[in-house]
């Protein structure tokens, strides 16, 4: 970043910066214009679940051309609808991982080159602090907090001692909780994404058929959901096999209850044992009626403070980016132009620094 970059970035680093935010990780293109890292002015956000529906799943490379079609559009409606100008963007910041790296590369060159251009810095985010600080934009985050992020790819516990600064305690070690909503929703053959009809299916179901729950070691923060849905798969089989008719609302309701005792189960021990006075919860499958009711019942029988983004800040949009790149904004870590994707980016190394007492207000 050359001097006339860290001079703006200086002089805007506080609650009336603007970040123009771009999020094209998986099959969501988005663009977000915030100020102050918690004032949304727009976020505009063109799905593409219709395309990818009669594939059963996101196909990779038609996620990447329909963002490439769609990419400069979105962007430009974006700064239409904040009431701005380009000009008038402090920073401009981009999903850098994880995700599909084809899709990950098409915003990255648009926020390459805007930043080139308008000669203002760029900042490669991640894609989870994304969704953790997508609460910055409805909530105050007291510290230290604990995170349950759900989502398709993502299952973690990750604990904030401060702002910005992230470690995970705890991470599923097979299928993300997403992955076998979606697995299980095919085998009843149901419509992708298979998360909202799972949901559905489990809210009307009068009652359910019991499944085991996978709690791993005793002292484990960690989850497991592979061997879940293999028993769901069992019995659709044993069902079929003695010529029943199954009763999929209860099956479904039985794996949605021990898919979130879990989950509950898991998240409130890492609060206590870690002293969290909050508990965050973030990613795409956060708007799950089951999972958000149950969390909601044990929190408040814990009397303890629980955070919940609005559906439309829960799936993948752009000013949860813009929000958590906020946190580098004000402390002037930027990312450099020969920024790559990363597939596999790493949550905890993109933590903001540990000196951060010089914080621009």
């Amino acid at each position: 970043m050359n001097v006339s970059q860290s001079e703006k970035a200086a002089d805007a680093a506080g609650n009336n910066a603007l970040i123009l935010a771009i999020e094209t990780s998986c099959d969501e293109t988005s663009a977000a214009v915030i100020r102050g890292g918690k004032h949304i002015l727009s976020n505009v956000v063109s799905s593409q679940i219709e395309i990818h529906e009669r594939f059963g799943g996101v196909v990779p490379e038609i996620a990447s051309r329909k963002h490439v079609e769609s990419i400069t559009l979105i962007i430009e409606q974006a700064v239409k609808e904040s009431g701005y100008t380009l000009r008038d963007m402090s920073a401009i910041a981009v999903t850098q991982g994880p995700g599909l790296v084809g899709a990950l590369l098409v915003g990255i060159v648009a926020a390459k080159s805007l930043s080139m251009a308008l000669d203002i810095p760029l900042i490669g985010t991640h894609h989870i602090a994304g969704h953790i600080y997508a609460n910055e934009l409805v909530h105050d985050i007291v510290y230290p907090s604990m995170a349950l992020v759900v989502s398709g790819g993502h299952t973690e516990l990750v604990l904030m001692e401060s702002e910005g600064r992230f470690r995970v305690v705890g991470r599923t070690r097979d299928d993300a909780v997403g992955e076998a909503y979606d697995k299980v929703a095919r085998a009843l053959r149901l419509p992708y994404p298979g998360g909202p009809h799972i949901d559905k299916l489990a809210v009307e179901a009068a009652e359910s058929i019991v499944l085991p729950r996978a709690w791993l070691e005793a002292d484990s923060y960690d989850f497991s959901f592979s061997g879940l849905k293999s028993a769901v798969l069992a019995v659709i089989n044993q069902t079929k096999m003695k010529g029943l008719v199954l009763d999929e609302a209860a099956l479904a309701r039985g794996f949605q209850e021990s898919v979130t005792e879990v989950l509950v189960t898991k998240a409130l021990r890492a609060v206590r044992a870690y002293g969290a006075k909050q508990l965050l919860l973030c990613g795409g499958v956060a708007a799950n009626r089951g999972l958000r009711a149950a969390l909601t019942a044990r929190c408040e029988k814990e009397k303890l403070p629980l955070l919940i983004p609005p559906n439309a800040l829960c799936t993948d949009n752009a000013a949860m980016i813009g929000a958590a790149a906020h946190l580098k904004l004000k402390r002037s870590e930027f990312t450099e132009l020969d920024m790559k994707a990363d597939p596999g980016f790493s949550l905890e190394s993109w933590s903001v620094a540990a000196a951060s007492e010089s914080i621009a207000e």
